[in-house]
């Protein structure tokens, strides 16, 4: 006979309390389950359960046994419903956590074509600028740039992103153009408001040497896109990702304010929270932004 169909038998009786009560449980006759029950005690060369007239309780062996027993099941439970879930029509609400420059600029414009791609998914997506915590705030996923400081999650990288400190052509021309770092602090800087570190600037310098740029700002907002205007209109030099500055530079809005200065280059990652396997409706979505920034990166936003 097969061993978990011995071993259902066994546990639903120890639950049941009796051949009867398991029988009904399982849906198959009284004589089916003791047959099992014997089959397995025979097999173990042990007594497990003690019958009387009245009522069935494990044996001390029968205990221990049980206990081991009822986690297999539970497992094999476990994996008949993950290979059900993983083959199931992705569906449910997704809950997802952007960065609200990378939300606005790349994200909504293509939410479209997933809804329509997956219409039984309903997507809830949260545009914040703070580090949320994925599992205690209910978030299915977050969209990232930067350093992963939680190593705990899964991560998928979509893309990266190239970080430099730019000025509009009318603002050098009436500034000057800084020759290095230590120069910026004569000059007029647009801070973005919401970064951890405050209105710090962590650039890697020609010589490779790491330096931090710790200035007040002419200007300081919690909106990568407003300090895009800003720094578009001659207010001075901003610190953006080229996801934002790209179309910007391109018109020649924008320029390098530093000549020669590599830029920072950031992962942007889809992270979601650890398990032994990934919803559909969580799989279904990273494919699609795996894809859609296939081709995405610096230079080609």
């Amino acid at each position: 006979m097969d061993r978990l169909s011995e071993m259902e038998a066994f546990a639903t009786v120890v639950d049941q309390g009796g051949f009867t009560d398991a029988a009904k449980k399982l849906g198959i006759s009284k004589s089916a389950v003791s047959k099992h029950v014997s089959s397995l005690e025979t097999r173990l060369g042990a007594r497990l359960l003690n019958r009387t007239t009245r009522r069935v309780s494990p044996t001390e062996i029968g205990l221990a046994y049980y206990d081991r027993a009822r986690r297999v099941l539970n497992d094999a439970g476990e994996a008949d419903a993950l290979v059900t879930a993983m083959q199931s029509a992705p569906s449910g609400v997704l809950r997802v956590s952007v960065a609200t420059d990378f939300g606005v600029n790349h994200l909504s414009p293509i939410l479209g074509t997933f809804l329509h791609e997956f219409p039984d998914i309903t997507v809830n997506m949260v545009l914040n600028n703070r580090y949320v915590e994925l599992i205690s705030e209910g978030f299915d996923l977050a969209v990232r740039i930067g350093d992963l400081e939680d190593s705990t999650l899964r991560a998928r990288k979509l893309a990266e992103t190239h970080k430099q400190m730019i000025a509009s052509p009318r603002y050098l021309e009436e500034y000057g153009r800084p020759q290095r770092i230590d120069d910026l602090n004569e000059h007029k800087l647009l801070h973005y408001s919401n970064q951890a570190n405050g209105s710090v600037w962590k650039l890697t310098a020609p010589s490779g040497e790491k330096r931090q740029v710790r200035s007040a700002g002419w200007l300081t907002v919690n909106d990568g896109q407003s300090l895009l205007t800003a720094a578009c209109n001659g207010l001075g030099i901003a610190f953006l990702p080229d996801f934002l500055y790209s179309d910007a530079m391109k018109e020649g809005k924008l320029v390098p304010a530093i000549e020669g200065m590599a830029p920072e280059t950031q992962g942007i990652y889809a992270v979601y929270p650890p398990g032994r396997y990934t919803q559909p409706k969580v799989r279904a979505f990273i494919d699609f932004l795996v894809e859609s920034f296939r081709d995405k990166g610096p230079d080609n936003w």
